[in-house]
């Protein structure tokens, strides 16, 4: 079996992949009957130079491989014909601007793996860059504070070399002393921003303390969905029947709102979940929050301060309450909204390592152990014969464009 990594081609750039040079030596002495061949891309974190040096050939021509490996959305003309591939193709909720790929998909016979439904039995998900999106996110919010009130200025993460020079960055600010952080979520986005939390030495309390207490050190609290969430009949709630069905919930989220100077959003948001706060909520004398980092950035959703999907170059916006409207976030009573969607992108190099490493050990082995643990069959999206596999066969209208 031949594997190629491809070169990325969506706009804007983006210079992660999915094995670095060493992991793909790892790879070829692991799996030994391998082929594997790197596309040449002169925007890749790794150089071609460096792939050669680990004795993985560069070419232009990806035809003979059976298995293409990528990070983004292939554009339609890129696609090879009757090609497993692996990426990010957004197309598992139904969106919209990315159709037109999914038809292009089915109609070249492409066999589709997204790294999204690569999922363990139970439905959890073993590969992605939610590591890192929280380091990145988290580190964002705080630049953001200090662009806010004057008290430090954090480089862009995109300008340092790897994590170790943005723990470096952070070393050299003191927050407010008495700031209270909530970081919602307890995957791997949240853990990523708790990384960083911890690197600053910030004191994790409880919630019972953080709701009832002040403090005189910046502290912070992360917190589950059956904290922010609460049964409309007053009974105890249960995660995983939220999970299932949270149509019987509604928000618990304004006493933290009250409390809280700097809101982490680093947790999943499913269909019909209760939103965390409202934009009523927002003009609320109670509601408290004055910087938000909204990692998980669904726009017009449960995070109401979030109007739009900002971006690498213009990280930070402005969210007035009054008028429901984005201003600059350094007017007065602006609320400062960090919501970059591509975040991992600013930390391409740790990330790729990360990715290829989860990638080696959850992933490849499926391939030559007659995938025993199911990972392949439940990941592939598209068959060979143009057709939706039965388990994604709830997309045939969205690929009709009847929705």
């Amino acid at each position: 079996m031949k594997f190629g990594i491809i070169k990325e081609r969506k706009n804007p750039p983006d210079k992660r992949v999915v094995f670095s040079p060493a992991k793909l030596k790892e790879f070829k002495t692991t799996f030994p009957q391998a082929k594997i061949v790197v596309e040449s891309s002169d925007i890749r974190v790794f150089t071609d130079q460096q792939y050669v040096d680990a004795g993985i050939e560069v070419t232009t021509d990806l035809s003979d491989c059976d298995v293409l490996l990528g990070v983004k959305e292939v554009p339609v003309d890129a696609l090879l014909p009757n090609k497993k591939y692996f990426f990010f193709s957004h197309t598992i909720k139904k969106q919209p601007y990315n159709r037109k790929l999914l038809q292009a998909i089915l109609e070249k016979g492409v066999e589709l793996y997204d790294h999204e439904t690569i999922i363990k039995e139970n439905g959890a998900r073993l590969i992605g860059f939610g590591r890192y999106a929280g380091l990145v996110g988290a580190y964002n919010g705080i630049r953001a504070i200090g662009l806010k009130e004057g008290i430090f200025e954090l480089p862009k993460v995109e300008s340092l070399a790897d994590l170790d020079a943005v723990k470096k960055e952070l070393d050299k600010i003191t927050l407010p002393k008495n700031i209270k952080i909530l970081l919602s979520g307890t995957g791997k986005v949240a853990y990523g921003a708790k990384e960083i939390l911890d690197h600053l030495q910030i004191k994790q309390v409880s919630d019972a303390l953080y709701l009832t207490s002040k403090f005189t050190e910046p502290v912070y609290c992360m917190v589950d969905v059956m904290e922010y969430a609460k049964r409309k009949d007053g009974k105890v709630g249960d995660k995983f029947a939220f999970y299932k069905d949270p149509s019987g919930y509604e928000s618990n989220f304004m006493p933290y709102a009250k409390e809280t100077d700097f809101f982490i959003a680093g947790h999943f948001y499913g269909d019909g979940a209760p939103y965390l706060y409202t934009r009523e909520d927002v003009k609320s004398d109670d509601f408290k929050i004055k910087y938000v980092a909204d990692i998980s950035c669904d726009v017009d959703g449960p995070v109401a301060t979030t109007l739009r999907a900002s971006t690498i170059a213009d990280p930070i916006y402005g969210y007035d309450p009054m008028s429901e409207s984005e201003v600059s976030y350094q007017n007065d009573g602006a609320i400062v909204v960090m919501a970059v969607d591509n975040l991992p992108c600013e930390l391409p190099k740790d990330a790729s390592e990360g990715f290829g490493d989860m990638f080696l050990e959850n992933v490849i082995p499926a391939f030559y152990n007659g995938d025993k643990d199911g990972i392949l069959l439940r990941a592939k999206m598209t068959t060979d014969n143009g057709e939706l596999a039965k388990r994604y066969a709830y997309l045939q209208d969205y690929v009709a464009g009847k929705e």
